[in-house]
């Protein structure tokens, strides 16, 4: 009898391809249109800052010198015309995009070290032998440690922003969890998707709620009141669910989606039999070495406003200071030379992450750009949703805003970013709509948020996944009944919003 296929999910590069294609269609038809900017002043935390925004009623669209509208098709390969760019060398492209500040350059980078780093900590036995204490100090009271560990996760996400810095927490839970009978995905919805929640639903995040609040002219950090609670309600929601299917991994291993790909670590743990690995002097200071880089980058977020090229080198300076105490102790037998084979062993394993980011910024590529000042087709996307809005009820526009932001997160991941091209058009949009601007913003905080747990262009989901040995199209499968249940809950709390007049 022959045996029925299984759909199997395309590989993450096919993804970002076909939207590549699918970019590529929209050039054809979509004439090119622009903004002229202006600069707004707003006042955070006592400080008067001032950003670049467009200016949503100067759009107009690329005109010829026959007075029509001009499209600009993505050729195959790169043009003088088209910035010499095109759509197969996207790669390429996408990749050299940016700075060490973000978007392409930066975020590869920053992946490629973490990952290099943790190599070195890793190739120390030192979290291997920390894990085997943990199981034993729980004593089978381990599902405590999921909600624990997702509310001080969530409180990060809603501090201070805390978005890249799950990448190595999730290198470090994702062999905890396995090893306590859960699998991949609970450590990283314990870790990422938890910062995530507190990133959407926070209530001072600098990094996207300051700037769209800014941006759309209200009070920075206002609207506390209805965004603690909405804070509440959404990490509370989310430790149930993971909580629910913690359990159920537990009690039937088999039934998870990463069953597959955690044979990597089960193989790992079953070498080591039921003798606990020894958790010598050394292991303990490469512990605390993770500690204190964990604690140093915590102080420079918060108080000096480290971003990815300091938090980058902070994590360096962990992984060199652990390979040296691992020589010097001998763990694992470790020679000098153990440390950059473990660090270009640990970058490897996030060079597919690293990649997908550059890949996804061909999209943005192949569309203009992000400058408003410059012709492009996402400027005339940009344009014609918001003059669409127009005239609908307002709770429904508000709805509608949501759903935009959540779509146009898709293509613009940056919370900042989304923040100066988006709401610039939504705040006056919500004046004609009738819905207040703090509501524009929650649609912008909650779009753009949660939707950062499944995009496969976002590049810190992408290295989350990578540093767990997981595949994207394994992850969206689970990922998918948990983003019903934040849609349902989202729009729920934007009907509220209109309803009680939010502002």
């Amino acid at each position: 009898m022959e045996e029925k296929k299984s759909f199997q999910m395309p590989h993450t590069y096919i993804i970002i391809f076909g939207v590549i294609l699918l970019a590529a269609l929209l050039t054809v038809f979509v004439p090119l249109g622009k903004y002229n900017t202006k600069e707004i002043t707003y006042i955070q935390n006592g400080v008067e800052k001032a950003r670049v925004v467009l200016d949503p009623s100067s759009f107009e669209y690329v005109l010829d010198e026959n007075g029509e509208k001009v499209t600009k098709v993505a050729p195959l390969f790169g043009t003088e015309d088209f910035g010499g760019q095109g759509i197969l060398n996207y790669v390429f492209e996408g990749m050299t995009v940016g700075d060490k500040w973000g978007t392409a350059v930066g975020i590869i980078a920053f992946i490629l070290v973490i990952g290099g780093a943790f190599g070195i900590v890793l190739r120390t036995g030192a979290i291997e032998s920390g894990i085997a204490r943990v199981i034993v100090l729980t004593k089978g009271n381990d599902i405590i440690l999921i909600p624990i560990l997702m509310v001080m996760f969530s409180l990060g996400g809603a501090i201070f922003g805390m978005s890249e810095e799950t990448i190595p927490f999730v290198m470090m839970l994702v062999p905890m969890f396995i090893a306590m009978g859960y699998d991949s995905i609970v450590a990283i919805m314990t870790c990422y998707v938890a910062t995530q929640v507190g990133f959407a639903t926070s209530w001072q995040n600098p990094f996207s709620l300051a700037v769209a609040q800014g941006i759309a002219g209200i009070p920075v950090m206002s609207g506390a009141w209805f965004r603690i609670p909405m804070w509440m309600i959404f990490t509370t929601v989310a430790i149930i669910f993971t909580v629910r299917y913690a359990m159920k991994i537990k009690k039937n291993p088999t039934l998870s989606v990463a069953y597959k790909s955690d044979e990597f670590y089960r193989q790992e743990f079953a070498k080591k039999g039921n003798e606990l690995p020894p958790f010598t002097l050394g292991h303990k200071l490469v512990i605390l070495t993770v500690a204190a880089c964990i604690v140093w980058t915590i102080w420079g977020v918060v108080s000096q406003g480290y971003y990815i090229p300091e938090i980058a080198s902070q994590f360096f300076v962990m992984g060199l200071v652990s390979g040296i105490i691992g020589v010097v102790f001998k763990l694992n037998g470790m020679k000098l030379n153990d440390i950059p084979v473990s660090f270009d062993r640990g970058a490897a394993d996030l060079l597919g992450a690293a990649m997908c980011v550059g890949m996804a910024q061909g999209i943005i590529i192949v569309l203009g750009g992000t400058d408003p000042t410059q012709g492009t087709v996402l400027n005339t996307i940009l344009h014609a949703i918001s003059e669409a809005m127009q005239g609908l009820p307002s709770v429904l526009s508000a709805w509608l805003m949501y759903i935009f932001q959540s779509v146009f997160n898709f293509f613009v991941v940056s919370g900042s970013g989304q923040a100066a091209l988006t709401m610039p058009v939504m705040a006056p949009l919500a004046d004609l709509v009738g819905v207040e601007r703090q509501v524009a913003v929650v649609a912008f905080q909650l779009g753009d948020g949660f939707t950062n747990f499944i995009v496969p262009t976002s590049g810190v989901l992408l290295g989350a996944l990578a540093a767990a040995k997981l595949d994207w199209g394994v992850w969206a499968k689970f990922q998918i009944k948990f983003q019903a249940v934040l849609f349902t809950m989202a729009t729920a709390t934007m009907v509220i919003g209109v309803l009680i007049g939010l502002s």
